[in-house]
């Protein structure tokens, strides 16, 4: 092939990338839930869109199931879900008619916590500490897949420990009271969450792999959505939010902003890192 015939191929091969993304859609229907871990993942992925020509309409979802209903349906275009544990089912029962984009953040993590003074480090040490705590561990809401996996703990490591149904915000309480006074406490928490940054805490060592092992977080879409929408799976996969700047963003959330806020000062902060997203969406 001779060197004009070089350029000419090469030119072509642009027109017909350049045509296509012409005509890709440029209105992008994004579901989110309205919890702040994927709220603020989702917004900063709204941004980015935005950034590259895209108008994005966010729904929010207060369920699962009926989430993953409307992307199968095509009622939204994407939804940012823990596909490995925390959404397993409703991924393995819809995933023939969906498709994982790209990953957008990883180390989602829950488990057994003590204060950081306390000196035990793994599960297996629980036993050992039983009356310093009244052989109790303070759960949060009953039927929540952390309260489920901790009875499997307690199976497997033999432990003489009751889990106490509470609420999130009941725990909460007791484990700031408790931290306060110094005093010795055995609850569950997850990261990222703007408590792991406020309390000083420990997550115990789990040898047995009792728990599930730290999750990732991904850009789910039906079907085809990324061969239909080239640019925008490349915009996706462009963005990629550390776990620590996700719980900032929960903490910011606790201080009084909205998701829209946290995401928005995260941005602020971050226009360097955003600008290079920029950039990579459009390499070849």
């Amino acid at each position: 092939m001779s060197v004009y015939q070089k350029i000419v191929a090469i030119f072509v091969i642009l027109f017909a990338c350049s045509i296509a993304q012409a005509d890709e859609p440029k209105q992008i229907k994004m579901g989110t839930m309205g919890w702040e871990d994927l709220a603020t993942m989702s917004l900063v992925g709204k941004r980015m869109l935005e950034k590259e020509g895209y108008k994005v309409e966010m729904t929010q979802f207060s369920e699962w199931g009926i989430a993953y209903s409307a992307l199968v349906r095509g009622d939204i275009d994407l939804l940012v879900s823990e596909v490995n544990y925390v959404a397993i089912d409703y991924w393995r029962k819809n995933k023939q008619r969906l498709e994982k984009v790209s990953v957008v953040s990883h180390g989602l993590n829950s488990g057994i916590v003590v204060p950081s003074y306390m000196k035990i480090n793994s599960i297996e040490e629980l036993n050992s500490i039983k009356d310093q705590v009244g052989g109790k561990i303070v759960g949060i809401e009953p039927g929540s897949g952390l309260m489920r996996e901790v009875q499997e703990v307690i199976k497997q490591y033999g432990l003489d420990y009751t889990v106490i149904d509470s609420s999130t915000a009941a725990m909460t309480a007791e484990l700031q009271s408790s931290i306060e006074l110094k005093k010795p406490i055995v609850t569950l928490l997850w990261e990222p969450s703007w408590m792991m940054q406020k309390f000083d805490v420990k997550f115990l060592k789990d040898p047995k792999r009792a728990l599930p092992p730290p999750q990732s977080y991904y850009w789910i879409a039906k079907k085809g959505f990324s061969a239909k929408n080239s640019h925008a799976r490349e915009v996706l996969a462009s963005v990629y939010v550390p776990i620590e700047d996700v719980t900032a963003m929960t903490v910011d959330i606790k201080n009084g902003a909205t998701f829209e806020q946290a995401a928005d000062n995260w941005w602020a902060k971050n226009t360097d890192l955003v600008n290079r997203w920029s950039e990579l969406s459009k390499a070849d």
